[in-house]
């Protein structure tokens, strides 16, 4: 095996919640080295600690129900199951206008930096709905007789005992049969 093969898979989980709760992260990891010996095809995996920590994070009862996976055979001969990272490559366009100083979004444009903060401010205003700007709005009460507007409040003594329920024992209801 002269050239390294790396593959990315996404291993689903979600069979571990059939085992029993305090054997389910073992089993876990043990999924994880039989698809990695299926897919693979070679009998020696090895995990690496973060896929480990990965599973273990919430406990021996809640693994995670899938988990993304990068799985790679070494010239050694055994496959090394790792954490995936989702490493995206900046694209040419953003190379050139980082090397110019701008940022995108103006060179995108073609204005300079003050006009972009005008037209932010602007659109700031423009975009603002409706239904906020009349939700802010103050409510006047109408048609409010004025026996409730001038209805004494109740107040509520603190120091007065609450009636609690003491169940001291269930009761028992005996019916009676008839004949």
């Amino acid at each position: 095996m002269s050239q390294e093969l790396e593959r990315v898979y996404t291993i689903n989980l979600g069979k571990v919640l059939l085992s029993v709760d305090t054997h389910r992260a073992p089993r876990a990891i043990n999924m994880i080295r039989e698809f990695a010996r299926h897919h693979m095809k070679t009998a020696d995996i090895r995990i690496e600690e973060d896929v480990a920590h990965q599973i273990w994070s919430k406990g021996v009862r809640s693994p995670p129900r899938k988990i993304r996976v990068r799985m790679s055979k070494t010239d050694e001969g055994y496959v090394l199951v790792s954490a995936y990272s989702d490493e995206k490559e900046s694209t040419d366009v953003s190379d050139k206008d980082a090397k110019k100083g701008k940022s995108s979004k103006d060179s995108k444009k073609g204005k300079s930096s003050k006009d972009s903060k005008k037209d932010k401010s602007s659109k700031d205003s423009k975009d603002t709905p409706v239904k906020d700007v009349i939700a802010d709005a103050p409510v006047e009460v109408k048609d409010v007789p004025s026996k409730v507007k001038d209805a004494p409040v109740k107040e509520v003594k603190k120091d007065a005992p609450s009636k609690t329920v003491k169940k001291d024992a269930p009761s028992k209801a005996v019916a009676k049969k008839s004949k």
